[in-house]
């Protein structure tokens, strides 16, 4: 029997690699002989970099980068195992975690340090990338990760524009000579799993604005520079990104990765099933199980168990889910090739106890799918 596990993490209980683990253990149990292929999985967000580092074999590197008010920070991207391809997630280097709340402020936020990774990547000889752009701490357009690869944002006079969405609104001029030669050899993916444009109601500054510090005279203001920004974009690039969905991530840098870098935006869990040849994996298999701390109505939305779930669909293999805890509407993942969900909570315990003892409870739950799973195929055979 073939059994291939592909598992998001269990926040705050175990990466997605230890899910992995813990569930070939209870599988043991059961089947000792079996064929496991662990697929640590991730969806774009917080632990990408993790899963497809442990995935494909690669490395972590550590670099001193710039952090969002410019202070120095040590910051770690990922190197997968073709040793070509980089995974950064932008919140190390730009993240809302990097600085205290009483000095979150986008007029002056940064995403420098998220260029400097970038950079740092180009000298360890990678030319494709992946990156991650959720929980930034800025509203700057990207402007900073463009300046950290030479691109200069020229005001009226001639002067550099400093650091920040403060100063977007005097931008004439973007000069792309100095742009490292490097990067057009390389090919960007964004994990994006928003869809909103750079400006408007439904934009960077009105949607995510206060969550970084912005009070409303500065989303105001926020949303008015990205605006000219855009024009200034399109009038010097040649680029439209002003409605571009998902333009709006991360304080604008969907917008910037796009213009300035040529980046593709797309699902997260679709870029780690790429990466981590998911599909491969799956032929052939008996039975696929996945799981991450909480499945309800929302996983259907883009998130791992569901991504998984529609790889092994069209391959024709059958899905159980496992959760940490189950939520309202999961019926609906019925209809993706989902055969059934359980959750590893085996008696009445508090949320802390369960994330506590997180590994022999997902190890117990996987042995008592497998043994059903296994009953199930003798009684067919009957």
């Amino acid at each position: 029997m073939k059994i291939v596990l592909a598992p998001d993490s269990y926040k705050g209980s175990l990466t997605a690699k230890e899910a992995c683990d813990a569930m070939e253990a209870g599988i043991r149990r059961v089947l000792p002989e079996a064929e496991i292929v662990k697929v640590p999985m991730a969806d774009g967000g917080e632990g990408t970099v993790q899963s497809l580092v442990d995935a494909t074999g690669g490395r972590f590197m550590t670099r001193q980068v710039t952090n969002p008010l410019g202070e120095p920070v040590n910051a770690q991207y990922g190197i997968l195992g073709d040793g070509k391809t980089a995974v950064i997630e932008m919140a190390e280097a730009s993240g809302l975690y990097r600085i205290p709340a009483d000095r979150r402020n986008p007029l002056v936020t940064t995403t420098y340090g998220t260029g400097e990774l970038i950079r740092a990547a180009l000298d360890q000889g990678c030319r494709k990338f992946i990156l991650g752009i959720g929980g930034s701490a800025t509203n700057d357009g990207g402007t900073g990760m463009a300046q950290a690869l030479g691109v200069k944002f020229f005001d009226k006079e001639g002067r550099e524009l400093p650091f920040g969405g403060g100063s977007l609104g005097q931008l004439q001029r973007i000069d792309m000579s100095g742009v490292d030669p490097r990067l057009k050899d390389c090919e960007f993916t964004v994990a994006c799993d928003v869809d909103n444009p750079l400006t408007g109601p439904n934009g960077a500054s009105h949607v995510f604005g206060p969550q970084k510090g912005a009070t409303p005279d500065m989303v105001v203001e926020l949303d008015r520079n990205l605006a000219h920004y855009a024009k200034m974009i399109e009038r010097d690039l040649g680029t439209s990104v002003s409605d571009l969905p998902g333009a709006g991530a991360a304080g604008g840098l969907g917008a910037a990765m796009v213009a300035f870098l040529g980046a593709t935006l797309k699902r997260g869990v679709e870029i780690v099933v790429e990466a981590t040849r998911l599909a491969e994996h799956v032929q052939g298999a008996d039975l696929v199980l996945s799981g991450e701390g909480q499945i309800d109505f929302q996983t259907e939305r883009g998130k791992t168990p569901f991504g998984v779930a529609k790889v092994a669909q069209k391959a024709g293999v059958p899905v159980i889910l496992i959760a940490g805890s189950i939520g309202r509407g999961v019926e609906v993942l019925y209809q993706h090739g989902v055969q059934s969900v359980f959750s590893i909570v085996n008696r009445p315990m508090s949320l802390q106890e369960a994330m506590e003892q997180a590994r022999d409870l997902l190890a117990d739950a996987t042995e008592r799918i497998v043994r059903v799973a296994f009953a199930a195929e003798i009684i067919k055979k009957i």
